[in-house]
């Protein structure tokens, strides 16, 4: 009986099986940030620890990076103790740092898969949530906490209980207007938040294996907003060109043999998994998450529901996000209007996300009494996208062009919702308080979505300019 990549690099990585029961796995990978490491470093020097691989570990500063005025010292005192603290720590522990002069600098899950760190059958992890993201290449990745960072530096291992696996798979084309934000937002709102908890997923099928490397990475993104512990797409032929030729990627006939192993560590045609999911993706439309998780989700051409029609077990929820959006019930999703745009994140700042976006942005203009924000999620997106001429087609929309970094996403930076602003946004969590703002509201959707919303001034259905 075949076995599923999950299996295959989990089995690959066990070191042992500790008494707990509890599997203890060698992490081939591991990148880390300014804001959960300081406390791990910290934990080391306690115990007069070393880094046991520093080779194995990569840094970058991501979530609190102001992407206007980068100034040093940065305004906000913390922040700037933060970055202080990763400088100091990657020199003492000699750990390869992609900082805000590097020519590689950006969020940390937009660098490893563009940097060839990320490579298939390798077990990765960071001090992020969003570590599934690395999963698009064939890879397990697994976002962690402060005391599990600690244990990778110091020993390049990780005690798990190992979930079990779901295939999703979203068979046949998607429609225009459609895209892979939009597959997993529909996912989310299938299965719900928690409906991957004790699982990681397998994401196949014909419109999963159409799509290419970037819009891969945005599935894999959201895993844990639908509870999973990880989440994978098999790697192909697409995954080994995307690969070729990057700086950390195998060089040569070494590249050839290492491709060769990248493909054998697909799920075999016979693989068993523990639940399989099938959508259709002509089913498919513009989502838009509107309530307050990723999981309130609908179709950009339908209305929000009535709590009346909805389940026992998600009424509650659904009145919580009504009392905080002050939405109506059955209302119209198009037409909500927005007071801020967002295209960035770990999820959608990559070339692709702009170039959708700036299909709609191109020969119009914001809205009037919106402020948009076009974030690069690497210095690299932001050389290409410039020489493109993709700046300058924001520029000339109203759209604001910043440098690198995580930005509107969270709150842990200068770019955030101020009162009860409505944010049409790229990235992947619309939680209360996320962007900034506790009576804030977020809705989550595409970039080319949110270039729609930001020159109509509401939620748009992009078909409708494309």
């Amino acid at each position: 009986m075949g076995k599923n990549l999950f299996d295959k690099v989990w089995d690959a990585h066990r070191v042992t099986t500790l008494s707990s029961g509890h599997d203890q796995l060698f992490i081939g990978l591991h990148l880390i940030h300014e804001v959960t490491s300081p406390q791990a470093f910290g934990m080391l020097a306690d115990r007069d620890l070393k880094v046991l691989y520093p080779d194995r570990t990569f840094a970058t500063v991501d979530h609190i990076v102001p992407t206007d005025n980068r100034k040093r010292p940065f305004a906000d005192p913390l922040s700037e103790e933060m970055i202080v603290a990763i400088e100091r720590n990657v020199r003492r522990f000699g750990i390869r740092f992609f900082g805000l002069d590097s020519e590689h600098h950006g969020i940390v899950h937009i660098i490893g898969p563009e940097l060839g760190l990320t490579q298939p059958g390798m077990t990765i992890a960071c001090g992020d949530s969003h570590t599934s993201t690395h999963g698009a290449l064939g890879a397990i990745a697994f976002g962690i906490g402060t005391s599990q960072i600690r244990d990778v530096l110091a020993t390049q291992t990780l005690s798990m209980t190992r979930p079990r696996v779901r295939r999703i798979q979203v068979d046949g084309s998607l429609g225009l207007g459609v895209y892979s934000k939009d597959i997993i937002l529909k996912i989310i709102e299938s299965l719900g938040v928690n409906g991957g908890i004790g699982y990681a997923y397998e994401y196949a099928g014909s419109a999963i294996e159409s799509l290419d490397m970037e819009a891969r990475l945005t599935i894999c993104n959201m895993s844990i907003e639908g509870g999973a512990r990880a989440g994978y797409i098999n790697p192909d032929r697409t995954t080994v060109e995307y690969l070729r030729g990057r700086p950390f990627s195998p060089q040569g006939e070494e590249f050839e043999r290492a491709a060769a192993w990248w493909l054998s560590t697909a799920s075999d045609p016979d693989a068993t998994f523990d639940d399989e999911v099938t959508l259709k993706a002509e089913e498919i439309e513009p989502m838009v998450a509107w309530g307050i998780t990723p999981g309130q989700a609908t179709g950009v051409g339908r209305k929000l529901p009535k709590l009346a029609d909805l389940a026992d077990d998600v009424r509650d929820g659904v009145a919580k996000a009504y009392e905080h959006t002050g939405f109506e019930e059955g209302a119209p999703v198009a037409g909500i209007e927005i007071d801020v745009a967002f295209i960035g994140s770990c999820t959608n700042g990559r070339i692709s996300d702009l170039r959708e976006a700036a299909k709609i942005a191109e020969g119009r203009r914001v809205a009037a009494g919106v402020k948009a924000l076009v974030v690069p999620g690497s210095a690299q997106v932001k050389r290409e996208a410039e020489s493109e001429g993709l700046d300058r087609v924001f520029r000339e929309a109203g759209f604001e062009w910043r440098e690198p970094g995580c930005s509107m996403c969270l709150a842990m930076n200068p770019d955030k919702l101020s009162g009860r602003e409505i944010s049409a946004s790229s990235s992947n969590r619309n939680f209360i308080g996320r962007q900034g703002s506790p009576t804030g509201r977020t809705l989550l959707m595409s970039p080319a979505m949110v270039a729609a919303a930001a020159v109509n001034g509401r939620v748009t259905d992009v078909r409708e300019l494309l």
